[in-house]
């Protein structure tokens, strides 16, 4: 079958103000995509920034701030994409919270941060904007949920993290076995495809997070952003994770 076209579709996508969700987000754009822009604690003028580099490819984006790690983020992110669109077709749960722990000193509050952040919040948003999606001209769309390493065994340097993401890929399987067929679910993993935010790595240590995949480098955040696109345009997947981490999880 023919891939689906993008144009003028309604994408949903959290945490896109920084990082690789604003990658995601840009890249939809260019496929002719309107964007609803969630961002909770990115600086109020980079949500802006990015915003205005949304629009500059031709399509209607707007932003939503609202605290994923509450119950009610979830409701104020959906009324903002039926008030200001009147419609869903496309869901990324990119927005993550990620705490490197010992086991023995995760505590109560970065076990509940993290599980509302990174588990609550895409059960809450899938939930609810399947209901969106049911009402659509023609009714469907397509979820995508962002993982990482932590599907693929046990991490322990980041363990409440790496259960919380392991859990988000349950939810992706249990979702699209529920949804289905009007509305697909998917996974991604990505791999090492930016350095982490406030850690002071050179170029040197970069290069040798990348020698430990099998295709011995490390990718960006496109490789990401365009899974993301393929998962949104192939109507015969769902249910699937797709590792975007040059062959590490074979490791």
């Amino acid at each position: 079958m023919a891939r689906i076209e993008l144009i003028d579709q309604v994408a949903l996508i959290t945490g896109a103000a920084h990082r690789v969700g604003r990658i995601i987000a840009l890249e939809l754009a260019q496929q002719g995509v309107n964007i609803l822009m969630h961002f909770n604690s990115a600086d109020l003028s980079q949500a802006r920034e990015t915003i205005q580099e949304i629009k500059s490819f031709g399509v209607d984006a707007h932003a939503v701030q609202a605290d994923l790690s509450a119950a009610e983020g979830a409701d104020f992110v959906i009324a903002a994409a039926e008030e200001l669109f009147d419609q869903i077709d496309i869901v990324v749960n990119s927005a993550s919270v990620f705490q490197a722990r010992e086991f023995l000193d995760v505590s109560l509050t970065d076990w509940d941060l993290t599980m509302a952040v990174n588990l609550r919040a895409p059960f809450l948003i899938t939930q609810q904007a399947a209901r969106l999606m049911a009402a659509n001209p023609i009714p469907g769309g397509v979820i995508v949920n962002i993982c990482d390493a932590g599907v693929d065994g046990p991490w322990q340097k980041y363990p409440h993290h790496g259960i919380s993401k392991s859990a988000l890929w349950m939810l992706t399987q249990v979702s699209a076995l529920s949804l289905g067929p009007a509305i697909r679910v998917n996974a991604i993993a990505p791999g090492p495809v930016m350095k982490s935010a406030g850690r002071d790595i050179t170029d040197e240590e970069w290069a040798q997070v990348g020698e430990r995949s099998v295709l011995r480098k490390t990718g960006e955040p496109e490789d990401v952003a365009r899974a993301v696109v393929y998962l949104c345009q192939e109507d015969h997947i769902t249910g699937a994770l797709l590792h975007v981490n040059a062959g590490e999880h074979l490791r």
